[in-house]
């Protein structure tokens, strides 16, 4: 796969974990989905050090946020644009909106940026019936040009678990933890899938 082939997430992850996955997540995730809005409420928090970066990144319209708040109501819409797929996440109570583009990067592996420029390198595989997403560097993008961003710098590794709980439900938890400072970022909430 290179960059100019459309998101292929089963491919990604290889044939075999896929059949893991629960048909549900599968139909989520797969190649072509159409548009899809899901609501649910979500857990937010972040640590003293996560706040500081949010509000650091803010600028490049980074998916951080510095609130911390539980049971926030929370819309997300999926859809397609060009070879990626967007997901939008707009939170009730002024908590605001979080937008990024899942595609392939110019080697061929899965990347995700924000609006603003702020990009990170995912693995994706399955993980006891979960589908995870996992970073493995930062990046600041601006066309081909790519800036590393150091680890320290960096919120920690970002870990995205996508999870089917059943009856047309799925948890969604993102985690954020860096290598000295700990986590700096934990959201989770569950999600009502209006296809089921």
């Amino acid at each position: 796969m290179n960059a100019s082939s459309p998101l292929n997430l089963a491919a990604l992850v290889g044939a075999q974990d896929w059949a893991r996955l629960p048909q549900a997540v599968q139909r989520r995730f797969a190649h072509g989905t159409t548009a899809t809005v899901y609501q649910g409420q979500m857990d937010l928090h972040c640590s003293a050090w996560g706040r500081c970066l949010a509000w650091l990144v803010r600028p490049l319209r980074s998916p951080l946020s510095s609130r911390r708040a539980v049971n926030v109501p929370a819309t997300v819409t999926v859809h397609a644009v060009g070879n990626g797929v967007v997901w939008e996440r707009c939170f009730a109570n002024g908590v605001g909106t979080v937008r990024s583009t899942k595609e392939l990067g110019a080697d061929g592996g899965l990347q995700e940026r924000t609006d603003g420029g702020l990009a990170m390198a995912l693995a994706v595989f399955q993980e006891d019936g979960a589908l995870v997403f996992e970073s493995r560097r930062y990046f600041l993008a601006c066309g081909r040009f790519r800036l590393p961003v150091p680890a320290w710098m960096s919120p920690g590794v970002c870990r995205v678990e996508h999870r089917d709980l059943g009856e047309g439900q799925f948890r969604f938890t993102l985690s954020m933890r860096h290598p000295l400072l700990g986590e700096t970022f934990h959201q989770t909430g569950v999600f009502r899938d209006p296809r089921s």
